[in-house]
């Protein structure tokens, strides 16, 4: 391990495992460890089911009735949710009218742009044009553009019109959602992505004590770990690796649900994404439910897994979900978790030490993304370039 690499990264939540694999495909040499004998640190799918019923001192086993503890792959954080029922609302003819301005909307021809300048006309009055009423204004805002509370109302329209023009086109490409989740639940992702690295040559260490990250003169110079020193020009690293560099700006609560049915009025849908607009529940933050099955491979024949998030706003987090958990009755065993959202104090930009976000509230993959291409801008000083990307990964594998 006494090495010298261009990047180290400790921990193996998602944003880490694709920043690695990332790095080792643009050429950089990378050391890649975890103090934690698995992969996904805080997004990590959870099997057998006796070991959900552990980490969340649930007294007893799970009973006879839930099938086998191994047909269970039960993640704590979900993202990349499918969404189902949704669509009813797209029958409405004035949203409709919308859909088509949206789809014909193109930032570099004015001809689409009719009467809207995208530059300075706010959303907010572009749902006036269209006389848009509330309902289908939290929903348009908050499940199709993904936006967490409502102060981009007030914002000019284009970036908002290309979220929703990608939500639909997303929802052209794979017919009923525009969503994917993966087989066998989120912690596939990880390993996938450290495969990659591998393939490049990244070098993965599991189960690895980190005893110090060593700085000198302000920059982070290396990473001991039992007794050795790996040396590094840049590091990147989740926040329970460097807790003095972070600072805690809220909460999330989640709570992980089993039932044996579907969620009410969705059609029977194996896997479904509920987003509850703050402003309907009297609310600063959304409340996010996603459902999956064993459809995906995380559960056992005829049950399911439901996800209710929040952020925290109250001393009583758990009243705060309970219009999403109605939702879900009956619910056959339910795993409450709080955790602290913790941002980096500062940009890394000196220290070349790069940390990551926790992963909030949402049941999507949106600001995950934002925090990992904002990361490879800081530490490369470019913008992240996903076709240059793809390129290099098909000089391995072929094209797709």
């Amino acid at each position: 391990m006494n090495e010298e690499y261009d990047v180290i990264v400790l921990g193996t939540g998602l944003t880490e495992c694709i920043l690695s694999g990332i790095m080792s495909v643009n050429g950089k040499k990378v050391l890649h460890m975890d103090q934690n004998p698995y992969y996904g640190g805080e997004s990590a799918s959870i099997t057998p089911l006796e070991d959900l019923y552990k980490r969340f001192k649930i007294p007893g086993s799970p009973p006879e009735s839930m099938g086998r503890g191994r047909d269970w792959n039960v993640d704590l954080i979900p993202k990349f949710l499918m969404a189902n029922g949704l669509m009813g609302l797209f029958e409405k003819r004035r949203f409709r009218k919308f859909l088509v301005y949206v789809a014909n909307f193109d930032e570099k021809d004015p001809r689409t742009f009719e009467g809207i300048d995208p530059m300075k006309t706010t959303m907010r009055e572009v749902y006036k044009k269209f006389d848009l009423g509330q309902d289908v204004i939290d929903f348009t805002g908050h499940a199709l553009a993904l936006y967490r509370t409502d102060d981009y109302l007030d914002q000019p329209c284009c970036e908002t019109i290309n979220r929703i023009k990608l939500y639909s086109e997303s929802l052209a490409r794979y017919g009923k959602s525009p969503y994917l989740y993966p087989l066998y639940g989120l912690g596939e992702l990880p390993q996938g992505f450290a495969r990659l690295s591998a393939i490049y040559g990244g070098t993965y260490m599991l189960n690895k004590p980190i005893e110090e990250i060593i700085v000198q003169n302000g920059k982070v110079i290396g990473v001991k770990s039992e007794g050795e020193i790996a040396r590094c020009k840049q590091l990147i690293c989740d926040p329970s690796y460097v807790k003095d560099r972070v600072e805690k700006v809220g909460q999330v609560i989640r709570v992980i649900c089993i039932l044996s049915h579907p969620i009410k009025n969705t059609n029977d849908a194996n896997s479904c994404q509920i987003i509850i607009p703050q402003n309907q529940v009297n609310r600063k933050s959304d409340i996010y439910v996603c459902m999956i099955s064993s459809a995906h491979n995380v559960a056992a024949q005829g049950k399911y897994i439901a996800i209710v998030s929040t952020t925290v706003e109250t001393k009583e987090p758990e009243k705060e979900i309970r219009p999403a958990l109605e939702l879900l009755e009956p619910i056959e065993q339910k795993f409450i978790s709080i955790s602290d959202l913790l941002v980096p104090k500062d940009l890394g930009t000196e220290s070349q030490i790069f940390i990551s976000r926790t992963y909030d509230a949402t049941t999507h993959f949106e600001t995950t993304c934002d925090d990992i291409k904002n990361i490879y801008k800081r530490m490369t000083g470019s913008e992240f370039d996903f076709e240059e990307m793809k390129r290099k990964k098909n000089d391995i594998y072929g094209e797709d």
